[in-house]
């Protein structure tokens, strides 16, 4: 078992408040890690407006695939009372507040079905911004713990408090599954600054019963209990155990506590300025940068695999139209039927393939029996101006089902999807190198975090040869109401072929997982095409939503 694995001997409520204070507080706490660059609040206070200003304009650095912008997500954490309000309060009025994002969430129960840093993708900052969020998806994690590690006398005994192993075994799953995201956040130039401010519970309670106006809490617990903080700062003992990311500030002193928040902020954003950058081995001369990404297929970093079989041996059967509309309706029936036996769960189709393979003909075959209001269909093409200002991966969380919108659909259907990152962004030389040998790891854990959510991932590709894709370039170009299907790309990509099928190869030996496998389609006869898309998704779907 891996270190991160482990499960932690259950301890003692009282042993393990001990155990935080004097293990993990006087370990990491002190009163300013970077006092050796104390400025006083002037110095401070230029430093921080200069070093806003000068993130946001890595955004006009040019060309864009040799300079990457940062933005800094700074996550605010830890006990109620403790200077979290007074700290950012300051930072806002020391740098340009409308250049600085600020959110807040409350926690909650994390929705079923989708992994529980989903529904805080939208506000991740832009690259060249700042933003502070309150809460985040660690208020949700603490939220469900502290429900699982606390037990109420007015519940039934099935309600009671889950052992400790329990919970902190869920508790450790979770924080790797976040230590991953936030991993990839920050190799997609999102860097992450995590503040974890912590007073003592005398401190604590006397604050609860001062004069001043409470804000509104973080956690949905009760902070007057002195059993619910013993059990909080268990759960804080794990959490800042196993994640040695965070930086702890003392919240016993507002003022100080602040002072170092802004300390931490300016270093944050000076790093995040270091990794915006021209690499001053590479060159702006426009053409030799892209003549230096289209090495990508050459790298020495990358062994492409051998061409499968069933990329190279496209079936030629041929089917009768009568036989095939018997064998829609029919298929379409069962798929309808399986789709709404989901019993709530989420579903994600995929599609990719060669141009003209017959994705929009399978999706139109797919959704026919189905409600419009039952699913959404997202056709994926060159990314906008301000989807390349986040990770490259959030255009598709931010569209996967949601459980905190209103809309009731929960099947999304994608007509090109994330895998253009090692597909045309890595022949096209819109991608580094290291940016999507990178992305095949980071496609897989944002597939693995669906899946151990619940959600379903049906991924396809579709297979045609080079003589069956030029006849149907050719009928586009002949019938009226298809022409916009062609564009001057496909021609262009016609000359790449072998490019592609390669890119193909690799990509499907390196994300066909257990819990996302992939189901290629290689036929030159659509009508099956559509069949045997049905005939896949029907068989995946009976073995979760019933026989």
């Amino acid at each position: 078992m891996s270190k991160n694995n482990k499960t932690t001997e259950p301890t003692a409520p009282q042993a393990l408040t001990a155990q935080f204070s004097e293990q993990i507080i006087d370990e990491r706490l002190t009163p300013n890690p970077l006092s050796q660059f104390s400025m006083d609040n002037d110095a401070l206070r230029l430093a921080l407006v200069t070093a806003q200003y000068a993130l946001r304009a890595t955004r006009q650095q040019t060309p864009p695939i040799l300079n990457k912008p940062t933005g800094l997500l700074v996550l605010v954490n830890g006990m109620e009372q403790a200077g979290k309000g007074t700290a950012v309060k300051q930072l806002r009025q020391w740098v340009d507040p409308r250049l600085l994002k600020v959110e807040a969430t409350v926690g909650d129960c994390p929705s079923v079905y989708q992994p529980i840093w989903q529904v805080h993708t939208k506000v991740l900052p832009r690259h060249g911004d700042v933003m502070v969020y309150f809460g985040n998806w660690y208020a949700d994690l603490l939220y469900n713990v502290m429900r699982m590690a606390t037990s109420d006398n007015d519940k039934s005994d099935n309600d009671k408090a889950l052992p400790i192993a329990q919970w902190q075994a869920y508790l450790q799953q979770q924080l790797i599954e976040l230590q991953a995201f936030e991993q990839d956040l920050a190799a997609n130039q999102t860097r992450l600054l995590k503040c974890w401010f912590h007073v003592d519970i005398e401190t604590l309670q006397a604050r609860l019963n001062d004069d001043e106006a409470d804000p509104q809490f973080l956690y949905q617990i009760d902070w007057n209990s002195k059993k619910v903080i013993e059990t909080f700062n268990q759960v804080a003992t794990v959490l800042l155990r196993q994640q040695d990311d965070w930086i702890i500030i003392d919240g016993d002193n507002k003022s100080d506590a602040a002072d170092h928040f802004c300390h931490e902020v300016l270093q944050a954003m000076q790093t995040a300025l270091i990794s915006s950058k021209i690499n001053k081995v590479q060159t702006s001369d426009k053409s030799k940068a892209k003549k230096q990404a289209q090495q990508a297929l050459k790298s020495a970093k990358f062994e492409p695999v051998k061409i499968p079989k069933c990329l190279k041996d496209i079936d030629e059967a041929e089917i009768d139209k009568s036989d095939y509309r018997d064998a829609l309706v029919e298929k379409q029936v069962r798929l309808a039927q399986l789709l709404r036996a989901r019993k709530g769960r989420h579903i994600v189709f995929a599609f990719e393939g060669m141009d003209a393979a017959g994705k929009g003909g399978a999706i139109k075959r797919l959704v026919a029996p189905l409600d419009p209001r039952e699913y959404q269909i997202y056709n994926i093409s060159a990314p906008m101006l301000y989807e390349l200002q986040h990770p490259y991966l959030w255009r598709f969380w931010t569209k996967l089902p949601n459980e905190q919108t209103d809309r009731i659909s929960r099947i999304a259907i994608f007509d090109r999807t994330w895998y253009g990152r090692v597909l045309v962004e890595r022949i096209e030389g819109f991608a580094t190198d290291e940016e999507w040998q990178r992305a095949y790891d980071e496609i897989n854990r944002f597939e693995a975090d669906l899946a151990a959510a619940g959600t379903i991932v049906i991924k396809y590709w579709l297979a045609i040869d080079k003589k069956e894709q030029l006849k149907r370039f050719e009928a586009r170009q002949e019938t009226p109401h298809k022409q916009f299907k062609l564009t001057d790309d496909d021609w262009r990509n016609r000359d790449k072929w072998s490019d592609y099928v390669q890119s193909a190869a690799d990509m499907l030996a390196r994300t066909d997982t257990e819990y996302a496998p992939w189901c290629v389609i290689a036929t030159n006869e659509k009508r099956q095409a559509r069949l045997d898309v049905l005939d896949h998704a029907i068989k995946q779907l009976s073995a979760v939503c019933g026989s």
